[in-house]
C-alpha cells in the first residue's frame, strides 16, 4: 500500500500530510507564510522562505507520521513566478504571487490580439496568468537565469529537474489548450522568445527523486492547488463543481474531455492529466476571500477569523461591500477595481460590515456560479465547498442564501494535497485508475438555503449595482 507525502505549497501556508495506503491522513504539518502586498498592486514572497516551508512541514509530517514514504506529491499557487540560476538553484527575484498587479502594463498593449489569446489558451489576457508576470520580470528585474513558475524551481531545488505540469501551463497565458504545447506564436507575442522553458509532464507522472525527506523517494503528482481540490472532492464528471475558499476563492467546474470556452468570461484550464488523457475545466477567480477576512483583522475589527461568526450580525442592515481589494477577476476583469461599502449610516457598527465583507464574497461566487451554468448549458445542482473559511457558518449560510443551492462541505482542511497524493498514487501504481485513487466522502455539513428566492435575488440585484457603480467610478466598464 502506498504511503505518500503530499505537500501544499500555497500563498498563507504550505501544508504537508502524510496519507497511508487507505487514503487516510495519519499526520500534518503547517508553516505560515506572510506574502509582502507592495503599493501598485504588488505582492511578493522570499522565496528562500517557500523552500523552507516546503522542507520544514513535510519533513515535520515524516517525523509525526512514523512511516516509510513511497512517493512525495506537490501542489502549487499556480501562477506564481520567479527567475532563478538554472547552475545553482539560487534565486535571483522574489517569487512574484499570482494575486500580483504590475504586469498590467505588459497586457494593455496587447488588448488587439486578445480573442486569439483566449481562443488558444482558454484564458482571458490578464496580469492574473504566468505569462505577463514572466515578461514583467524580464523587463524590470533581471534577464538573467530562467524565468518559470514557482513549482519549477522548487521540483528543481528537490529533484534537479526542470520540468512543470500541464496543469500549471494551462494557466500562462502560452499554452495552447487543445494540443497541451507550448505555443510559439504566444511565447513571441509575450517577449519571450529564447527562454528555457520547462518540459511540460503529466500529473500522474514520475518527474524524479528526491533525498530531501529520507531516502530517495520517487515525485509525482504535480498540480495546480485547485484543480488538486476540484480532484479530491470528487468532481469527475462534466457539470461537478466545487469553491475553494483560501486566499481567494476559486469555483472551478468539470468539462470533461472538451476545452468549453467560454463565452461568459470565465477562462477554460486543464484540470488534470493522467493516463494519458485530459480533463477540462470551467475556472472563475474571486481574488480576497481570506485575504478580505485578514484585512478585517489588521483594521481591528476583529481578532481572528474564529471570530466572524460570534461578530457577524444576523443581518447587514442595508450595508453592502464589493471586496475588490486586489480588483475583480470574472466576469469583469478589472484589475483596476477597488473595495466599497455603501449603505452605511451612523448607526452602522463593525458587525455589519464583517457581515456585509462576507456577503460580498458569497455574492461574487454566485455570480460565478452563474456563468459557469451558462457556459455549461446546465444548472449546477450543488456546490462542494473546501478551504479554511467554510469554518464559518456564517459565510456558510450566506452563500446558499445567494446562490440559492444547497452547500456541501468537504469532510477535511486538507483537498489539495489530497488531490496531488490520488495523482501521486496513480505514479507509482500503473493499474490504478483515476477513480480508484479518489477516496469516496460524504460531506461534513450540508447547509439548506434559508432565504426566499425573491430575497436573494433582491440582494444580488442591489449588489451587481453596487459592483457595476464601483467600476463606473473607474472608468467604463
Amino acid at each position: 500500500m502506498t504511503t505518500v507525502l503530499a505537500i501544499d505549497q500555497g500563498t498563507s501556508s504550505t501544508k504537508a500530510i502524510v496519507v497511508d495506503g487507505t487514503g487516510r491522513s495519519v499526520a500534518v504539518a503547517e508553516e505560515p507564510l506572510r506574502p509582502d502586498y507592495l503599493g501598485g498592486g504588488g505582492v511578493e514572497q522570499d522565496p528562500e522562505a517557500l523552500l523552507h516551508s516546503v522542507l520544514e512541514s513535510g519533513g515535520r509530517a515524516v517525523a509525526a507520521a512514523g512511516l516509510p514514504i513511497d512517493v512525495v506529491a506537490l501542489a502549487n499557487q499556480g501562477e506564481t513566478v520567479i527567475a532563478w540560476d538554472p547552475a545553482t538553484g539560487r534565486p535571483l527575484t522574489k517569487a512574484i504571487v499570482w494575486q500580483d498587479r504590475r504586469a498590467e502594463e505588459i497586457c494593455a498593449p496587447l488588448s488587439a490580439h486578445r480573442d486569439l489569446v483566449a481562443e488558444r489558451t482558454g484564458l482571458v489576457l490578464d496580469p492574473y496568468f504566468s505569462a505577463p508576470k514572466l515578461a514583467w520580470v524580464r523587463r524590470h528585474l533581471t534577464t538573467a537565469g530562467v524565468a518559470t513558475t514557482v513549482d519549477s524551481w522548487l521540483i528543481h531545488r528537490l529533484t534537479g529537474e526542470f520540468v512543470t505540469d500541464v496543469s500549471t501551463a494551462s494557466r500562462s497565458l502560452i499554452l495552447n489548450l487543445d494540443s497541451t504545447r507550448w505555443d510559439p506564436e504566444l511565447i513571441e507575442l509575450f517577449g519571450l522568445g529564447g527562454e528555457r522553458l520547462p518540459r511540460l509532464v503529466a500529473c500522474d507522472e514520475v518527474v524524479g527523486t528526491t533525498t530531501a525527506f529520507g531516502g530517495e523517494i520517487p515525485v509525482a503528482g504535480l498540480i495546480v492547488d485547485q484543480q488538486a481540490a476540484l480532484l479530491a472532492e470528487g468532481c469527475l464528471e462534466p457539470g461537478d463543481a466545487k469553491c475553494t475558499f483560501g486566499t481567494g476563492a476559486f469555483l472551478l467546474a468539470n468539462t470533461g474531455g472538451t476545452a468549453v470556452r467560454s463565452t461568459a468570461g470565465l477562462t477554460t484550464s486543464v484540470a488534470w492529466r493522467a493516463r494519458g488523457e485530459t480533463a477540462y475545466c470551467l475556472d472563475g477567480q474571486i481574488y480576497t476571500a481570506a485575504s478580505a477576512v485578514r484585512w478585517l483583522q489588521e483594521l481591528g475589527l476583529l481578532d481572528s477569523a474564529a471570530d466572524l461568526d460570534r461578530v457577524a450580525a444576523e443581518d447587514a442592515a442595508g450595508v453592502l461591500c464589493v471586496p475588490a481589494l486586489a480588483g475583480l477577476a470574472a466576469p469583469w476583469w478589472r484589475p483596476d477595481a477597488t473595495a466599497t461599502f455603501t449603505g452605511m449610516t451612523l448607526s452602522t457598527r463593525r458587525e455589519h460590515l464583517v457581515l456585509a465583507l462576507l456577503q460580498g464574497i458569497a455574492a461574487q461566487v454566485a455570480e460565478v456560479c452563474d456563468l459557469v451554468e451558462a457556459d455549461l448549458g446546465r444548472p449546477v445542482t450543488r456546490l462542494r465547498v473546501d478551504g479554511g473559511l467554510t469554518q464559518s457558518r456564517t459565510l456558510l449560510d450566506a452563500q446558499a442564501d445567494l446562490l440559492q443551492r444547497p452547500i456541501h462541505v468537504y469532510p477535511s482542511p486538507h483537498a489539495t494535497p489530497l488531490g496531488a497524493a490520488a495523482l501521486a498514487r496513480m505514479a507509482v501504481e500503473p493499474n490504478l485508475t483515476l477513480r480508484e485513487a479518489v477516496p469516496r466522502w460524504t460531506p461534513d455539513l450540508i447547509v439548506e438555503p434559508r432565504w426566499p428566492a425573491e430575497r436573494a435575488k433582491d440582494h444580488r440585484d442591489r449588489w451587481r449595482a453596487a459592483a457595476l457603480a464601483s467600476l463606473t467610478t473607474k472608468g467604463t466598464p
